[in-house]
């Protein structure tokens, strides 16, 4: 099997990521302990694909919840059976200059307008803030096999009892996310 360098693992997640735009972002409630998970869009990775932002509201109670516990994780799943699980801490950033670099006017649409000319949706909407997750570590399991591809190997493993191989599972340890984050 071939070694596969650290970015190489971040740069195969980040394209699967972008493809997904969409995962579930779980939090724990420190007052109760409960865990709770929301789809969030990403909104951008950026130091070289171990920092994943989303939009939020800041007051929502999933910033609460990390102010009080900032450990999250987030998943992401597609309908061929592609997932990642990457773990972190994520704090709220309300620096306009981040909030304008990556704003979008269909945020108005989930922000609303309260009509007083400050909490308008907008890009210099104060509730409007950036949730910036900071990987630990990921796991993945994503595949470069057509659908053909994918059957051929299931067919396979039925045929011969060997086990498919049908996706690549992959891990990215801290030690690795440390040594892109210096780089």
């Amino acid at each position: 099997m071939a070694t596969v360098s650290p970015q190489d693992k971040v740069n195969a997640l980040d394209k699967f990521v972008g493809v997904c735009k969409f995962g579930m972002m779980t939090t724990r409630d420190p007052a109760s302990g409960k865990l709770d998970s929301r789809c969030m869009a990403v909104t951008a990775e950026e130091r070289n694909g171990t920092d994943y932002l989303f939009f939020t509201n800041t007051h929502s109670h999933k910033t609460e919840e990390l102010k009080g516990d900032p450990h999250v994780n987030l998943s992401f799943l597609d309908s061929s059976g592609q997932w990642a699980s990457i773990s972190g801490t994520a704090g709220v950033e309300t620096d306009r200059g981040l909030v304008k670099k990556y704003y979008s006017p269909t945020l108005r649409a989930w922000m609303g307008d309260q009509g007083d000319g400050v909490h308008d949706g907008s890009e210099n909407d104060p509730r409007i803030g950036i949730i910036r997750v900071k990987m630990t570590s990921a796991t993945y399991s994503i595949t470069d096999k057509t659908i053909l591809g994918r059957l051929a190997e299931v067919a396979k493993g039925v045929v011969t009892g060997e086990q498919a191989q049908v996706n690549t599972n992959r891990e990215i340890t801290e030690t690795e996310v440390l040594a892109l984050r210096s780089a």
